[in-house]
């Protein structure tokens, strides 16, 4: 209950943000529609009894305060819809922006890679517009209660036992509450379904998989295990809809024989003479508010109970972040240093990607000198992108610490750190941009700078591709927008390349499988190019350059090569020093060798 109610104050603190005026004035006009709606009742019994008396006086003053409780409902219900909608859609906005920025918020990306949390994701982008319909939830619990309070005092009046008759509908709310609770409990359990299902229908309606489906004429088997995860995933729910509906239709029929018990007794007062004609008209009325006021409660209570479920999620997710930030920025961190001196180090360093068994590093030692470029190699999982994510503060070591001149990381502020990063990553971002901005994102104070962008390019060997699309650096990227153009994935990778290049003397400088799409003399001459930069930034800053590559013809021009094979550092040396040694390195650069030629 507490996470209830931590929700309903998050979600309603940021429709709150969203447009404070038009909040408090929903929740007024709101509840004085309500109280119009249920004095009418009781104007009406005014109008009945000057009718049956042959009182004039009260006749009149019935019609006039019946056409103004008619008219202040009906101009609050009109004032209610147009200032909901328009706040809701400045909610919906709000809410973005505010799932964005905590997404974007949290320095690691463990909430990119964990299937669990990735459940959770799924069913917030899924349904993250219901969100803003949480203050059109409360109030329509608040004027409901308010309505069905009135209703129930006015009833009181007529006769002491009919305040009993909203008892009636307590079988309808806990049958809602219950059905409610079970439709949490199957959204939970088919997050993952609906997960595959978008993956399925994102494989079959966009450009990446579009030719390999056709060549391999896999459509069919694409539709064919979207549909059965489809009807697995209908079959749950339409069971879950069976049982709630006879949960429903069972707490309704407790309530329609609490309210025909109810008629019955006033009409029995009426025909006892203990009641007036204008009373039975106001019995009736009231009756059928009191009908509508559970039934509305029914509804509006599953609706909020629906909203605040997912409110839990967002609440998870601002966790998450609030937890990532106390990580990020120590209460007291540490300088991140101007220049390199000794460099960074690893020091028995093991991390195991959450919810999964094994380490992907385990009890690694390793010095990177301040000033050298290093090539990390060895086959696909050996742990060489972990390496890199450790030291981007994607993750933290689960074992050991990483420590930049003697510092360790967790000490530092991750954002400063950061700023003295660049790299380029095997899933590169293919950025539909202006081809100034795909580059110019790698350094946002030069982002709109053509002579920037431009000497970034020549440092990724790039120079020429400005020229090779039809308005230079102005070329809106990406067939998804109207004239745009679609690089080739050589030309997506130079971009990213110079990207990288942006920042012109990072503390570090990783390349993780940077060159996959180019060709082994274009990759050769590009860390030809990276080497001699390399020495540059080095005397300036102590920087240090970090290669990822499967190509051992490039690997060999680096200062140090470090080989990690099980998710340890299994040699580090030079290249003529790993090839005496005769060990991997040796073995699998012979392999190499000998395919090309």
């Amino acid at each position: 209950m507490s996470d209830l109610w931590r929700a309903s104050r998050s979600l309603a603190r940021q429709v709150y943000r969203a447009n404070p005026v038009r909040t408090v004035a929903s929740t007024l006009v709101n509840v004085g529609a309500a109280t119009c709606d249920a004095l009418g009742a009781v104007v009406l019994k005014l109008l009945v009894d000057g009718v049956t008396a042959g009182d004039e006086g009260g006749v009149r003053l019935a019609c006039a305060l019946l056409a103004a409780t008619l008219t202040g409902s009906l101009l609050g219900h009109w004032a209610t819809v147009t200032l909901g909608m328009a706040l809701r859609e400045r909610s919906t906005l709000q809410l973005d922006t505010h799932l964005a920025r905590l997404s974007l918020g949290i320095h690691h990306v463990e909430h990119h890679e964990r299937p669990d949390y990735l459940d959770q994701l799924e069913v917030l982008r899924r349904n993250h517009q219901r969100l803003a319909s949480v203050h059109d939830a409360m109030l329509a619990n608040l004027t409901t209660v308010v309505r069905l309070v009135l209703v129930v005092a006015l009833l009181g009046r007529i006769h002491a036992l009919l305040l009993l008759l909203p008892v009636a509908g307590v079988p309808t709310l806990l049958a809602n509450v219950k059905a409610a609770r079970m439709r949490h409990a199957v959204e939970d359990e088919l997050a993952a379904s609906h997960r595959f299902r978008a993956r399925m229908f994102e494989i079959a309606t966009t450009r990446d998989a579009a030719k390999e489906l056709r060549l391999y004429g896999a459509g069919d088997e694409v539709r064919r295990r979207w549909d059965e995860a489809r009807a697995a995933g209908d079959a749950i729910e339409e069971r879950i809809e069976g049982r709630t509906a006879v949960l429903t239709v069972a707490g309704w029929l407790a309530f329609g024989a609490g309210l025909a018990a109810a008629l019955l007794l006033v009409a029995r007062e009426a025909a006892a003479g203990r009641a007036t004609a204008g009373d039975v008209v106001l019995a009736l009325t009231l009756a059928g508010g009191v009908n509508w006021g559970v039934g509305g409660l029914a509804h509006s209570a599953t609706w909020l109970l629906d909203n605040l479920k997912l409110g839990r999620r967002l609440l998870w997710l601002e966790d998450l972040a609030a937890d990532a930030a106390g990580r990020a920025a120590p209460p007291s961190p540490a300088a991140v240093p101007d220049r390199l001196v000794e460099g960074i180090g690893l020091e028995d360093v093991s991390f195991r990607y959450p919810a999964t068994g094994d380490d992907a590093l385990r009890h690694v030692d390793l010095f990177l000198p301040a000033g050298s470029t290093v090539a990390v190699v060895g086959d696909n999982g050996a742990g060489k992108s972990t390496l890199v994510k450790l030291l981007c503060r994607f993750y933290d070591p689960s074992e050991g610490r990483v420590t930049v001149d003697g510092t360790d990381l967790r000490d530092l502020d991750v954002a400063e750190w950061r700023r003295r990063l660049s790299g380029c990553f095997q899933d590169f971002a293919r950025l539909e941009l202006l081809a100034r901005e795909v580059v110019g994102v790698g350094h946002l104070p030069d982002l709109g700078s053509d002579p920037a962008v431009a000497a970034a390019l020549g440092r990724a060997s790039a120079a020429e591709l400005p020229s090779a699309l039809p308005g230079g650096l102005a070329t809106q990227l990406g067939r998804s927008f109207d004239g745009g153009v679609e690089p080739s994935a050589g030309q997506w990778q130079k971009l990213a390349l110079g990207r990288a290049m942006m920042r012109e003397a990072p503390l570090l400088l990783l390349l993780d499988e940077p060159t996959a799409s180019l060709d082994p003399a274009t990759e050769d001459a590009l860390f030809r190019r990276y080497a001699s930069a390399a020495s540059d930034t080095a005397r300036r800053s102590g920087a240090i350059t970090l290669l990822v590559s499967h190509r051992f013809s490039t690997v060999r021009m680096a200062d140090l090569i470090v080989v990690f094979e099980g998710g340890r550092v299994a040699e580090v040396g030079t290249h003529e020093q790993l090839l005496a040694a005769g060990g991997v390195y040796a073995e699998l650069y012979g392999l190499q060798a000998r395919a090309y030629r």
